[in-house]
């Protein structure tokens, strides 16, 4: 997975980074807990500048959570409930969770999607209640920007402050990562088996 990444961001650079965070955050199989850091690394090691590195996974990010709200903005409410009542097994998203994150939605408004872009998962499902509900384009982009940067900052300057440290942590990173990936998967099947248990669907099938 470290090689994967790496290798990724080497052949790719700026696109690179950009690409992966826009994975992550449409479809989380990579956390940005990886990502970022080891951008972070080749920005220590002169291959890319950190700006370049901070800017390129923000980017990527946000369009990332810009694709979900634009998605949910479009289907709006009725059909995206309907869609959790169907597919909600497989999608990893159950009605009550839906429901959930449009009340957090509710309660703190434009603060519900700047708090939520510094919450690991809750990153990219903030999106949903933000489109369904119409928040204004503008103030989602613009609070999206804001956690999205100081999230993605944060996480690049990790990597970037080991520095020197990068052949030490790349030995003990790469098995790491591939457990959290693994783990992510794990969970992943977790929700899909326990699906019914979970939202209180008893001897029949799950809509």
């Amino acid at each position: 997975m470290f090689d994967w990444i790496t290798g990724l961001i080497d052949s790719m650079g700026a696109l690179g980074v950009a690409f992966l965070m826009f994975l992550e955050n449409v479809f989380p199989p990579i956390p940005s807990e990886l990502i970022m850091p080891l951008a972070g690394f080749n920005a220590a090691r002169g291959d890319m500048s950190l700006w370049v590195v901070i800017l390129s996974g923000s980017a990527g990010s946000l369009a990332g959570a810009y694709l979900w709200y634009w998605l949910a903005r479009r289907v709006g409410f009725d059909r995206v409930c309907r869609l959790t009542h169907k597919h909600g097994r497989w999608l990893g998203v159950s009605p009550d969770e839906l429901d959930r994150a449009n009340a957090w939605f509710d309660r703190h408004d434009s603060g519900a999607v700047l708090i939520g872009r510094l919450i690991p998962t809750v990153r990219t499902l903030i999106s949903v209640p933000a489109g369904v509900r119409r928040m204004n384009r503008a103030l989602f982009l613009g609070f999206s920007a804001l956690g999205t940067v100081a999230w993605t900052a944060a996480l690049t300057m990790a990597g970037y402050w080991l520095e020197g440290g990068y052949e030490t942590v790349s030995a003990w990173l790469d098995p790491v990562s591939t457990v959290v990936v693994v783990g992510l998967f794990a969970v992943y099947l977790w929700r899909v088996v326990t699906y019914n248990k979970r939202n209180g669907i008893s001897g029949q099938k799950a809509h």
